[in-house]
């Protein structure tokens, strides 16, 4: 008779063999190693009396680094309103030195604070949130709102971080969006209105917004660039300007994240615009319903409510920052495999473009590669309202490569194609370890009232990137390693560009955590992210001890 103390025994060893071998499997898993994360707190706006404003995008042209804002609402010492516009703009005030500090525009006194007897100031005091902000309304919009207020209006949010066409220049896919403040369905508070396109400068008086078309992207659609708009480069030699180039516009639907490409002179033109088809694996004239379900048909799977993509000069590879609509305050990560090619095309192989990585304007590796499964990045601390929304990175900071070596004039010299390093005060450039090691995350919390109520500001975060290790079969490729894309002529640009300048915004589910954990900041998880997929050798040699051991339990237990 068999022993039954042998047999439990057998089966216990049995079932830990192959936890142990599954453990040592997923163990051959890379992520991103997260060193640390640094909490800065709030930004700071000295100029107005007290402001509530959510959002919170940047970018950086010609030395000033641009913060945009949705909702922005300023207000006295009691708390009784003085501005309410559905956008602004701000400069930081001293960028390298101080990342924290806003230097606004269209600030105006008001008249006496009751309480202080100082001086109140507001934003953009003599406009209101039904005839415009800093980015202007049409005829029509401003005709709806007049219409219909108090009851419904419509909004224009920026909804992510603008892309430089230029060192001068940025073009912005701002959503529209038709603001209902008592709807009978709570769900349809928010309603889509469709895309406008802005094109923004600046100057010593404060960044302009030009408002290149007025709806360029119907509410039916997705929302082609409203999540994320990448500026590829030139393939052709025949094609030197920039009205020639493709932009890939990301936006989020149902599902996941949809895609779109575009000519830079073509981007007024929403007839103009191809989609990417999944399951063909190309673009076609078809644009998909942004309700579409099926998994096939969407070019990333998955939950987004706000982000930034962006090439990072640290990994060599590009990079997805976000926040999905789980309302958990956690910031997510992804990356780019280029150990992942999508076909058997010739030049787009493993390990990048013809194997020897990608730049910049390589903004069709999108299509040629695939997503790193999503990695928790940080989780920020949630405001009195009890979650953040609105978190997205800012790639200008710590890292001297933040514009493509294609935006340069012609003629720039190597060794000048390159911005100043923004924020030293925290992170100075001797220590930093590299462009693109330390990355400044933003998000809007809350800090009086109660849900969908109250005042709201734009709370910031340093994320420290591991070490990439530089052994022999996770070795990144070489930061001297250069895009064949050749140096494009700005002189001609498509986007005209004017000479007069001109509260939770997302209705969310239940909060819900993610399956995946923190990468942690232990230095001895740091390896390749390109290698995410791929197990390495010693997992391989780790899941064939286990099958030995495995395979001598079972024979054992033929014997008992």
């Amino acid at each position: 008779m068999i022993n039954p103390q042998l047999r439990i025994i057998y089966w216990m060893t049995t079932f830990l063999i192959i936890y142990a071998f599954l453990i040592s499997f997923a163990s051959g898993k890379s992520p991103i190693v997260i060193k640390g994360v640094t909490e800065l707190g709030p930004q700071v706006c000295p100029d107005v009396t007290h402001v509530s404003r959510d959002g919170g995008y940047s970018v950086l042209l010609d030395g000033h680094i641009v913060w945009l804002y949705d909702d922005t609402e300023c207000l006295d010492s009691q708390g009784k309103q003085l501005s309410f516009v559905s956008n602004t703009a701000a400069y930081v005030s001293d960028p390298i030195r101080n990342i924290s500090i806003l230097q606004d525009f269209g600030v105006q006194a008001v008249g006496k604070d009751k309480k202080t007897g100082e001086t109140d100031t507001a934003i953009l005091a003599n406009t209101t949130v039904a005839t415009g902000g800093w980015i202007n309304f049409s005829p029509d919009e401003v005709k709806f709102n007049e219409k219909h207020k108090g009851v419904e209006r419509v909004a224009i949010w920026p909804g992510t971080s603008p892309t430089p066409y230029s060192l001068e220049q940025a073009y912005l896919f701002a959503p529209l969006v038709y603001v209902d403040s008592e709807p009978r369905n709570p769900s349809k508070r928010y309603q889509a209105r469709g895309i406008t396109l802005i094109s923004i400068t600046t100057s010593s008086t404060g960044p302009a917004a030009h408002r290149q078309a007025n709806l360029i992207i119907p509410g039916k659609e997705v929302a082609y660039g409203g999540l994320s708009s990448l500026l590829a480069g030139s393939t052709a030699a025949k094609v030197q300007h920039l009205r020639d180039r493709d932009v890939y516009l990301i936006g989020s639907a149902a599902a996941g994240l949809q895609l779109a490409r575009a000519k830079v002179g073509d981007l007024i033109d929403f007839s103009k615009y191809s989609f990417w088809d999944p399951m063909h694996r190309k673009f076609t004239k078809k644009s998909p319903d942004p309700a579409e379900k099926d998994y096939r048909k969407v070019y990333l799977p998955g939950s987004f409510s706000s982000g930034t993509i962006f090439y990072s000069p640290y990994f060599h590879t590009f990079i997805m920052v976000y926040y999905n609509k789980f309302v958990d305050s956690t910031f997510r990560i992804r990356f780019l495999d280029l150990n992942a090619p999508g076909s058997n095309d010739p030049v787009w192989i493993t390990r990048g473009k013809h194997g020897k990585g990608i730049a910049a304007e390589d903004v069709e590796a999108l299509v040629r590669y695939g997503w790193s499964p999503e990695q928790e990045l940080y989780r920020s601390p949630a405001g009195k309202g009890g979650f953040n929304y609105a978190g997205v990175a800012h790639p200008e900071y710590w890292n001297r490569q933040y514009y493509a070596r294609s935006l340069y004039p012609s003629g720039t010299s190597a060794s000048q194609r390159q911005n100043a390093w923004y924020g030293s005060k925290v992170v100075s450039e001797k220590a930093a370890g590299g462009d693109g090691k330390h990355l400044l995350l933003s998000w809007t919390s809350q800090t009086k009232g109660g849900f969908d109520s109250g005042i709201y500001e734009i709370r910031l975060a340093k994320v420290e990137f591991g070490t990439i290790p530089q052994d022999s079969g996770g070795e990144f490729p070489s930061a001297s390693v250069s895009s064949s894309m050749q140096t494009i002529s700005l002189a001609s640009s498509a986007l005209s560009t004017s000479a007069t300048p001109s509260g939770p915004h997302t209705s969310l589910p239940k909060a819900s955590s993610t399956w995946l954990t923190s990468a942690g900041s232990a230095d001895r998880h740091a390896s390749n992210p390109w290698r995410n997929r791929f197990p390495d050798s010693s997992t391989y040699f780790g899941a064939l001890v286990g099958l030995l051991l495995l395979l001598l339990i079972w024979l054992s237990g033929l014997v008992i």
